[in-house]
């Protein structure tokens, strides 16, 4: 049986992989998390075989966590489950330590197979992911601006490009109101903008923002 603990701090979305995951024989989740407290504390109080973590989380990010788990030198497998464009941050959880990565938008049945492939240990890439792989070996992209940012500017930079004000940033962060001025400064440096409007198109061009 492989035992699963779900992240993600919708509760909606939490309801419905659950519903795909226990409808499978081999599969049971045994934990359930909307942020990265209540997650600590399940994984101190339960194990598990997947961990199936969202990027956007208040307060520490999906990539914060995995960054956390890496430095702490943790054996679980992490399956990203996320609505951002797989082009755009599949990769960087994949090099932040995650087993693998799968669309929100896609088929229940890929997220099952992602659980079990992920499971054994083995590393599970969409389709789409495997050709842009093989396309960026063959045919290497020159370096978007936004790909040199960390990962607290990029979240920064697609918040900001949500409609997010600088204040319910800082709150859904848990940073303070200058330390997120900060992270906007520095974006907006790195990618040679001058303000949140210029910002906003930037993101909507590079498919950074859901739904662009």
């Amino acid at each position: 049986m492989i035992k699963v603990i779900l992240c993600d701090d919708h509760a909606l979305i939490r309801r419905g992989i659950r519903d795909t995951l226990s409808d499978q024989p081999d599969i049971e989740v045994v934990g359930e998390a909307g942020d990265y407290g209540e997650l600590r504390a399940l994984l101190r109080d339960r194990g598990c075989d997947v961990l199936v973590l969202d990027i956007n989380l208040p307060g520490r990010s999906g990539l914060d966590v995995l960054h956390v788990l890496k430095e702490e030198g943790s054996s679980l497998r992490v399956l990203v489950v996320s609505m951002y464009p797989e082009d755009q941050y599949a990769i960087r959880a994949m090099r932040a330590g995650a087993y693998g990565y799968v669309n929100k938008g896609g088929e229940p049945a890929q997220i099952v197979q992602a659980v079990r492939t992920v499971a054994q240990g083995r590393k599970y890439v969409t389709p789409d992911m495997a050709q842009m792989l093989v396309e960026s070996l063959t045919t290497p992209a020159p370096e978007a601006a936004h790909q040199k940012l960390s990962d607290r500017e990029l979240q920064t930079l697609v918040m900001i490009a949500s409609g997010k004000r600088l204040s319910d940033i800082a709150e859904q962060l848990m940073l303070s109101p200058k330390t997120v001025s900060v992270y906007r400064a520095r974006v907006l440096e790195k990618l040679g903008l001058a303000n949140n409007s210029e910002l906003t198109v930037y993101a909507i061009r590079n498919k950074l923002v859901e739904g662009a």
